[in-house]
């Protein structure tokens, strides 16, 4: 799962930011990493953990483990752990969630569940990220553009 949105162009060349692909997998092997953890580890690590696959119990297992160990190597303390949604929304194509459509519905696109459907897991948990308040959403727009959802909007 080695996909890159053109709304983190802006970061994703230099990882100086960690991409929603790495973010969809903490979320699924359970693990907080703050970005200060990201910026202290080499780019080698960062594009492990792009390229390291965490799908099936064992690989998320395995993502886990070298995930805590580089964050050990580089800290006292391994990062903190997240409880894991056994049933996350992002895997759920039966229902737009409900920040996900308020959010759209601020730049006037009426999100449907037959387009919520043709979307990849992936870039629903980054519209479901996105989406958060207090996130810093301002790349929600130029996501649902990306993902064909939007093409006619304006700010």
């Amino acid at each position: 799962m080695s996909e890159f949105f053109q709304f983190e162009s802006d970061f994703v060349e230099s990882l100086r930011c960690i991409p929603m692909q790495v973010r969809y997998k903490l979320d699924t092997c359970g693990v907080k990493l703050k970005l200060a953890h990201w910026h202290q580890f080499p780019e080698s690590v960062h594009q492990d953990l792009v390229d390291r696959p965490c799908q099936n119990a064992v690989e998320i297992e395995a993502y886990r483990h070298e995930l805590q160990q580089q964050v050990l190597q580089y800290n006292e303390r391994p990062a903190k752990d997240l409880d894991i949604d056994p049933n996350p929304p992002w895997l759920n194509p039966a229902e737009v969630p409900e920040a996900v459509g308020e959010k759209a519905r601020a730049f006037n696109v009426n999100l449907t569940v037959k387009q919520w459907q043709t979307l990849t897991p992936l870039q629903r948990f980054a519209l479901i990220k996105l989406s958060r308040s207090g996130h810093e959403n301002r790349n929600f727009l130029p996501a649902l553009r990306e993902f064909g959802l939007a093409d006619s909007v304006q700010n």
